[in-house]
Parts: C-alpha cells; structure tokens; sequence
C-alpha cells in the first residue's frame, strides 16, 4: 500500500529553505543541471527580506511542498502576474519551480494544488513551467538532457515531460528552442563582415562599449538597455513590461559583475541623442562554477571557481544572455553589429561557442540572424496550458 501524498504550503522563511534546497537535494551530482546560488534563490523568491524581489509589487505567489511517508518529495510555486494577465487579457496562474521525485502522484497533486489556489483566485487557466517574468527560467527541457544547463535556464529529467504527458486536460502552449553557435577559429564569415559593414555604413548605425561611467552615472545607458529589453521582448510570449523597480535591481544584479567588453550596444547616430536601438549582453559561461558550489554556496570554495570563470574567464563557453534589437532595427538587419563586434573578442578569450537564450520555436526572425554562423539546435523547452 503507498502512501498519501501531502501538500503543505509554504507559510515562513525556514519552509522556504526547504523549498529551496529541495531542489539541490533531488539533482545531486548530475552533471548537466546547473543550480542557482543559494542567495540568488533567497533574494528571487523570498517575501521575508528586506530587498525583495520587486515583482513581488504584481504578483501574488505562494509556494507549496509535497511529503511522503515524511519526506519531502516534491515542490511548486503557484505565481499569478497581475500585469502580466491584465497586458494579455488572460486570467492565468503560473506553475514555476516545480521539482517532484518519478512519482505521478506527487506531480499530479503538486499540479492539482496549483490548480485550486487559481481557481480560489478566479483564474481560468494554469500555464508553465513560468516564473514571476520573463527574465526568469521558462520552460520544461523536452528534448537536450545531455546537454549542460545553463544560469538563466533550468534543467529537469527526462521524466518530467513524462509526467505531464499523463496530465489529463494538459497541452501545449508554447515552445522554446536553444542554439549552440560556433566561434569561428578564426577571422570573420566573409558574407557577415561585408553585411554588417554595409548596414552600418547605410543606416549610419554605431557599436558602443560602455564603462561603469556609461551605466551607473549620468548618461544612464543601464537604463537604457533595459528600455531597449521591455521593447523588444514587449510582445513575446510571457513577457510582461518590467517596472522601473525591475529595471533599477536588474542594473544592479547584472552590470555590477558583467565583463563589459563582452557588452556590446548599437547606437543610431542618424538620429539626435544617438539613441539606444540594440544590446547584446553576454558573459562566460558559469555553469561548471556553479556546479562546484556546494548546494549554492559561495563558500568555501565557491567563490574561487566563480572567479575563475569571470574574472579570468576559465570556460571555453558564452552565455548570450540578453540579445535585442528594436523591430524596426531587426529588419535592418543590425543584429549582425552585435556580434560583428563580439566574435574577435571571443576569438581572443579563447571561447569555442556560444550558447542562446530560450528563443519561441515560431520566432524565425531571431532565428536567421544565425544563418552565417556554425550552429546547431541543441535544446528545446515547453509551457503547457490546461483550463480550469
């Protein structure tokens, strides 16, 4: 005879601990998921600090545990984004952070616990996995488990797609793919340089580098790039506009440890201010650091290998954490600018291929942009929706 699952919702900081180390508990020595650091987790998800997450101020959440015989064997957070449902015109609940042990009873009742406290809100449908934005981990992993994760994304088994394959009234919503993409070995595609040398010329389009001047004083080109962000991604699944909040922690979060010579800006000097039209944010890769920080934690030894990676750059990897361009600027074909400037510099850091954020499957626009450069489809990812 098996035992009952039970839910228990998360109501005080040390539950929350529990919440989260779950997650560190259950992937234990696998060699592809790549966890968050502890502290990251804490300041993403947690009500109780004095910094908290600023999506906190539009969105109701709560968290919920499953246990069996005792053991904690599951865990879910339950997010409704109030600007996010009013921009969309869709009353939806989220599931986000859902990690469960191959038992269908305890997905399923993860799920259905989700599902309820929707219902209780008025919600009229459930979609995910998703979580409080954009600018976090969307999407189950369906297709690429042999594949290292990554910081910005999240990494599940094989089983979990499984599962929601058994969930009655669950179908997709949306798909994501990930690309690999090659640094040459040397120089430039041929066909790329001359493209990107004839847009900058044609539309008198700039590469800027910035300084931690540019970002944090008076030009406020941090806040810049992240008007830049809120215009391109404004109509992608998912998205919803980032508060000026957002905008003031992500600058913080992001151009405090960036390498800015691996942060590349396409300025339009046609027009009066040379306004921001394009970012590329991109950073080494940390995932092989991250894996050999003990449950999250920075110390003992944690902090070295994330040195090691940023600082001295000790990974063979890229991470294209932030890739925009404003439509009217797409067509133009000025993404090529971005990596027009950044491939030297990675030829020079010694990286031998990047790797892409989550892009939508329908999104053929993004996609192109890759046709001069080696590339290979190495991941893709599903939100599921179901009425309620």
């Amino acid at each position: 005879m098996t035992s009952a699952i039970e839910i228990r919702p998360v109501e005080n900081s040390r539950q929350l601990e529990t919440f989260i180390q779950f997650h560190y508990d259950l992937y234990k020595g696998d060699p592809y998921n790549v966890p968050n650091l502890h502290s990251d987790e804490v300041a993403t998800l947690s009500p109780y600090i004095k910094e908290r997450n600023a999506a906190f101020e539009f969105c109701d959440v709560r968290y919920f545990l499953a246990y069996k015989a005792g053991r904690v064997v599951g865990r879910v957070a339950a997010i409704i984004n109030r600007h996010y449902n009013e921009q969309w015109q869709r009353p939806a609940v989220r599931f986000g952070w859902i990690d469960f042990v191959d038992d269908t009873d305890v997905s399923r009742a993860l799920l259905k616990a989700v599902e309820d406290w929707g219902r209780e809100q008025g919600m009229k449908e459930i979609i995910g996995p998703l979580g409080f934005t954009d600018m976090d981990p969307e999407g189950m992993l369906t297709y690429g488990f042999d594949q290292l994760g990554t910081m910005a994304t999240s990494y599940n088994y094989a089983y979990y797609p499984k599962h929601m394959e058994q969930m009655e009234g669950y179908e997709k919503d949306n798909d994501y793919v990930e690309y690999k993409l090659f640094v040459p070995k040397e120089g430039m595609p041929e066909k790329f340089m001359k493209i990107s040398e004839m847009i900058m010329k044609r539309y008198n389009l700039q590469v800027k580098k910035l300084t931690k001047d540019d970002v944090f004083g008076p030009k406020q080109y941090g806040q810049r790039v992240f008007e830049v962000i809120n215009s391109t991604f404004g109509r992608l699944y998912g998205y919803s506009t980032m508060s000026q909040k957002q905008i003031d922690q992500y600058i913080k979060m992001y151009f405090k440890v960036l390498d800015l010579d691996l942060v590349t800006l396409i300025e339009d000097h046609s027009l009066e201010g040379h306004p921001v039209v394009g970012c590329g944010i991109t950073m080494p890769s940390l995932s092989r650091a991250l894996q050999k920080c003990r449950n999250g934690r920075l110390w003992p030894f944690g902090w070295w290998h994330l040195l090691r990676a940023l600082k001295m750059h000790q990974t063979d990897i890229v991470d294209l954490l932030l890739i925009g361009v404003l439509p009217e600027y797409r067509a133009k074909g000025a993404n090529s600018l971005l990596f027009y400037d950044l491939i030297p510099r990675y030829q020079k850091l010694g990286f031998k291929w990047g790797e892409t954020h989550v892009e939508m499957e329908t999104n053929g626009k993004v996609q192109s942009q890759w046709q001069y450069l080696e590339h290979e489809q190495h991941k893709r990812r599903r939100c599921y929706k179901k009425k309620l």
